[in-house]
């Protein structure tokens, strides 16, 4: 086998020392012109690529950003947010030649896992996802000096910057359709509690009830799961009043709640009207296929890779306000049932 080429064999070429190689592929000032044409001409010529590690201890970078994920990792295969806010990511960073470094964490662990990155200097950055209420993170990174980006809304008045995309108006939205349908007894199948967004949905549904004059419908705990989502859906059918309407905190619960329906006996949206939230390719898939508000998440992505590579530059970078989301109107949705019907 032919022996991959060295920087020394660039140099040789080139006429020049290795460290001018260096200089002239880290873009330092102080080389001639004709110098930089002959170095990146026998680069070239040998197919050299630098090697990660000799960059990254020239430049001072780990020339990776971080994403640390608090969940059970059976849950994060099964949900199909994080892939395509993960696509997103790599869409960006792929350009510029880093990595992304995915690093599951249980709860008592998350803070020991933050500061093993930053003192082993294994990324330039994190994204701070799934941000809860008393949050100790932001204060975390910024006491280790640690570059990073919130994604979503932080809450206590951190000093961070956010990408952020306010979910409150399209639950609101997704209610009034359902009210404007005849619906008067609209249940809601919530997201993690300690969770800001999963918080932020649920009262967008309480106040967008209040909005219509209907009091709060019933509550239940689904945990952003399929399986929350079966138990949730069980629970409100087997009521002696059940719903007509199902408002779901994501896809993959609302999903659930489908089959789960179905398996009762129940038509959609003739019996029972669903909505979910993100818009992830299965719900246009689903029989009859789920209403649900249009998130995103690779856009999430794409604009959160983008704010922590400028963090990771130049220190700071302006607050993201994404797109709103948007109601995405499907057959899981119909005018409420008479009463005597079901």
């Amino acid at each position: 086998m032919a022996r991959r080429p060295t920087i020394a064999d660039v140099a040789q070429l080139a006429g020049v020392s290795r460290a001018t190689v260096s200089f002239v592929l880290n873009d330092r000032p102080g080389v001639a012109r004709a110098t930089q044409e002959r170095v990146r001409a026998a680069v070239e010529k040998l197919g050299w690529i630098p090697s990660r590690s000799a960059r990254a201890l020239s430049t001072g970078r780990a020339r990776a950003v971080g994403l640390v994920l608090t969940r059970e990792p059976d849950l994060i295969g099964t949900d199909p947010f994080f892939p395509a806010f993960m696509a997103g990511i790599e869409s960006v960073i792929s350009e510029t030649g880093d990595g992304l470094m995915l690093q599951m964490s249980r709860p008592g662990d998350e803070v020991e896992t933050y500061r093993r990155l930053a003192a082993d200097r294994r990324v330039d950055g994190v994204f701070l996802t799934d941000l809860r209420v008393d949050d100790v993170r932001p204060a975390l990174v910024d006491e280790l000096g640690l570059p990073a980006v919130a994604v979503g809304a932080v809450e206590g008045g951190a000093h961070l910057p956010t990408v952020n995309l306010d979910d409150r108006p399209v639950v609101r939205h997704a209610v009034h359709h359902l009210v404007e349908l005849g619906h008067r007894d609209i249940a809601y199948v919530a997201g993690p509690e300690e969770f800001v967004h999963a918080r932020r949905r649920r009262q967008a549904w309480a106040d967008a009830l209040a909005e219509a004059g209907l009091p709060s419908g019933p509550v239940l705990p689904g945990g952003f799961t399929a399986e929350g989502g079966a138990r949730a859906t069980q629970a409100l059918l087997a009521r002696a009043t059940a719903p007509t309407a199902i408002v779901y905190a994501n896809d993959l619960s609302a999903t659930a709640g489908i089959a789960v329906a179905q398996d009762a006996g129940l038509l959609l949206p003739d019996d029972l009207s669903v909505v979910g939230f993100d818009d992830v390719p299965l719900a246009s898939w689903t029989r009859p296929p789920l209403t649900t508000c249009r998130a995103n998440p690779a856009s999430w992505g794409r604009a959160a890779a983008q704010a922590l590579l400028e963090v990771i530059e130049r220190g700071t970078t302006a607050d993201v306000e994404l797109d709103p989301a948007t109601l995405v109107l499907r057959g899981s949705t119909g005018p409420a049932p008479a009463r005597g019907g079901r």
